[in-house]
């Protein structure tokens, strides 16, 4: 769509009239398939039929059952703790019942004398084929019961084959029971026989291994073994070895440090005295630092009293200095000896610790080799004593199966017995029926919407206001008259005003009239997307409506092609009319003819003309449609339908609003949108939609079966005063219809119609 298209309907006015149906239209799947319920029903009905005749034509079938009880008696050979030597089935169910449908089982039933004169095999080629399809075998989801069935029409011989089955299977179990306990004897003395053999081989390799690595001597146990504790004594030893080595390298190197200092480091070998045997400071040094303070007080005293040249202060500072000397030599002599004797403390101490890592290295290699040793002495241990259980598991089992000889691996016991149907199981009529009635119902909803899809046509209000984006400003009701009554049709209003009918084109007045202001749209052109719409129709009787609303209204046909307004007003067009006023040969004033209804006017179409186009395209319409405006409140436009010829078109451009005539469920989608376009192309303000003969029952639309009954209340209920209420519209019918100038007979007779309508 074009944006000249686009913007011509955001521009149109909003309807004010049928919102409420627009909301509450109903839609949907439902009412989808309510408009299609011939459709479903015949589906329905189709596959009910064909589910009876394939009743009615299959052949009955009885099914025999027998209820076998099959109890798992597996010897205990080996228990549930020992499942990594031998493991048993734990399907056994399903198992059995392929052995029931296995060659074996069915050949030796069928070798039965019984079983080859049954008619259930008579035409059959392969009787094991037939005996293994037709066989039904269930296993008990929460019991060890097998379910054994066959269908046939013959219902003792389905009972029978069942039974046969059953035997077979019994006997087949039988026979390999018999051979059970000494094919397991057999068995299991030849592995205890391997067994046996295989300990005395490992009991034999302990004993050479044992004797070939003395070691094992001092025990396995590693808490009793006398390697093992000699091994953790020179760990603690050499531990201590190595924090003495630590602590002698830390006194040596803080010697080192103090070497400069022999004061410093008397004091710390004085707070070490009581940790080690080191060389403290000696009684000559302590004595001389005592005399050298006392000559140094001396010296002090003298001075008080002497010079410092005087030969007595000379003197003493000589014998202070020979002093100090001394001390200087003894402390340079203490520290040497500290030193050394800090370095042979830290070489003692690593020396040990060396001594005590070679023997931890080498009792650390003899403790490996020994673990090395007791480990493959444990593993040659574990063989044995494993294939030791085995063999006590043997004799163990041995033994009870040479107590008992009932070792079969199952128990079967026949609780139920199969016994002849009388009631047959095949074709279960209940089912069948009712999967035919599920699978016509969802066909029969299938074609439905496939017929809904495929069909074009517009049915519900809102599909009409989202397909065109134009709102719905009226809903007319399908008009219960005669097809070719043309008056009737076209003067409702006026014959019926009571009717649903009325009041709908009165709904539509009123949209019109709060849609479009009297200055806005004088001329209002009405038209369809196609023939047989309904336009003409509207265009009276809504004509009708605005006279009654004290509005001068002129009805302007237009439509020169097919004209219908003079036959609802009986007026003669070959006389006077458009035509003739666009072509100079009468004046407006003598063509524009009043009717029986007060501020209501019409233009017929005039004589026909043989270019109704080009006329409708000339200045002098353009002019008289101008005129028109000036004089009259509306102007209603009849005009051919769009999509026909360009005529709707050209009306549309000369108009200030226009009004598209749909038909409920025949108007198509693919026609509305073409005659909206066709519009919009010329700029023409489209105002709505109205949709014209609407059912009323079964419709999208709504219903306005209500609405005649709100009003006949409005009249007494007694049966006299409604047939006075009739005659007196009869007879109001026949006298507008000849003053009109027409058959007495046919109006009484239309009227007569009218009547019946309205009573219904």
């Amino acid at each position: 769509m074009s944006d000249n298209t686009n913007a011509n309907l955001r521009d149109q006015p909003a309807a004010a009239a049928p919102t409420d149906q627009l909301e509450n239209s109903p839609g949907g799947l439902f009412d989808v398939l309510w408009l299609r319920p011939w459709t479903i029903l015949l589906t329905t009905v189709l596959a009910l039929v064909a589910a009876y005749v394939h009743i009615d034509r299959a052949t009955p079938l009885y099914t025999s059952t027998s209820r076998v009880y099959v109890e798992q008696k597996i010897p205990r050979i080996i228990r549930d703790s020992e499942e990594g030597v031998m493991s048993r089935s734990q399907n056994y169910l399903h198992t059995q019942a392929e052995v029931l449908r296995s060659a074996p089982v069915l050949t030796a039933a069928l070798a039965s004398p019984d079983m080859g004169r049954m008619q259930s095999f008579a035409d059959v080629n392969s009787p094991i084929a037939a005996l293994r399809a037709g066989l039904e075998i269930k296993v008990g989801k929460k019991d060890d019961i097998i379910n054994v069935s066959f269908k046939s029409p013959y219902p003792s011989e389905a009972a029978q084959i069942v039974n046969t089955v059953v035997d077979a299977y019994v006997a087949f179990h039988g026979e390999r029971k018999r051979t059970t306990t000494g094919e397991l004897l057999t068995i299991l003395q030849e592995e205890k026989a391997k067994r046996s053999a295989e300990l005395i081989e490992k009991l034999e390799r302990m004993r050479q291994f044992k004797q070939q690595h003395e070691g094992l001597v001092f025990g396995l146990n590693q808490n009793d073994n006398a390697v093992t504790r000699q091994m953790e004594r020179l760990s603690a030893a050499l531990t201590e070895a190595q924090l003495t080595t630590i602590r002698a390298e830390s006194f040596y190197e803080t010697v080192q440090g103090m070497t400069q200092d022999s004061a410093a480091l008397g004091q710390f070998v004085e707070a070490r005295r009581g940790r080690g045997a080191y060389a403290t400071v000696t009684n000559e040094v302590v004595s001389l630092r005592t005399e050298l303070k006392r000559m140094q007080r001396d010296r002090a005293d003298c001075l008080l009293e002497l010079k410092p040249d005087h030969p007595a202060i000379v003197a003493l500072d000589a014998e202070i200095e020979q002093t100090q000397r001394h001390i200087v030599a003894l402390d340079e002599q203490f520290v040497r000896n500290q030193l050394e004797v800090a370095r042979q403390d830290y070489l003692a101490a690593k020396q040990s610790e060396e001594e005590l890592a070679r023997h931890h290295e080498a009792r650390r290699q003899q403790l490996l080799s020994l673990h090395d040793q007791q480990a493959q002495y444990a593993i040659l241990q574990s063989d044995y004593e494993q294939t030791r259980g085995l063999c006590d598991i043997l004799d163990s089992r041995t033994k009870e199966l040479s107590v008992t000889e009932n070792v079969g691996g199952l128990n079967i016991s026949i609780l139920e017995p199969a016994r002849a149907s009388s009631v047959p199981s095949d074709p279960q009529r209940a089912k069948i029926m009712g999967i035919a009635l599920l699978l016509g119902v969802c066909a029969g909803v299938g074609f439905g919407l496939i017929r809904e899809a495929r069909d074009q046509r517009l049915r519900s209000a809102p599909e009409i206001s989202t397909l065109l984006k134009l709102p719905v400003i009226g809903v007319i009701p399908m008009i219960k008259a005669p097809l070719r009554s043309g008056v009737i049709r076209g003067q409702k209003v006026l014959i019926s005003p009571t009717s649903p009918e009325a009041e709908a084109f009165r709904t539509l007045r009123m949209a019109v009239f709060f849609g479009a202001p009297r200055q806005e749209a004088k001329t209002i052109l009405v038209t369809s997307s196609a023939p047989g719409e309904g336009k003409t129709i509207v265009v009276s009787n809504l004509a009708l409506t605005m006279a009654q609303a004290d509005q001068k209204v002129l009805i302007l046909d237009a439509d020169l092609r097919r004209p219908k307004q003079h036959k609802i007003f009986k007026k003669d067009p070959r006389v006077k009319g458009l035509s003739s006023v666009l072509t100079g040969q009468v004046v407006l004033e003598d063509a524009i003819e009043s009717t029986d209804v007060d501020n209501l006017d019409i233009l017929t179409c005039g004589p026909d003309v043989a270019n109704p186009t080009e006329m409708l395209n000339s200045d002098n319409f353009a002019r008289l449609v101008k005129t028109l405006a000036d004089r009259y409140d509306r102007v209603l436009v009849d005009s051919p339908p769009v999509l026909l010829a360009s005529d709707a078109q050209i009306l549309a451009s000369r108009c200030d609003m226009s009004v598209l005539v749909l038909r409920a469920e025949a108007s198509t989608r693919r026609d509305s949108l073409h005659a909206r376009d066709g519009l919009a192309g010329v700029n023409a303000r489209i105002l709505g939609i109205v949709v014209n003969a609407v059912p009323r029952n079964g419709s999208r639309f709504g219903c306005y079966s209500g609405y005649q009954y709100y009003y006949r209340n409005r009249f007494p209920h007694t049966r006299h005063r409604k047939q006075n209420h009739r005659r007196k519209q009869e007879k109001t019918a026949i006298v507008a219809a000849a003053s009109r100038g027409h058959d007495l007979g046919g109006a009484r007779a239309s009227a007569g119609e009218v009547a019946q309508g309205q009573s219904v």
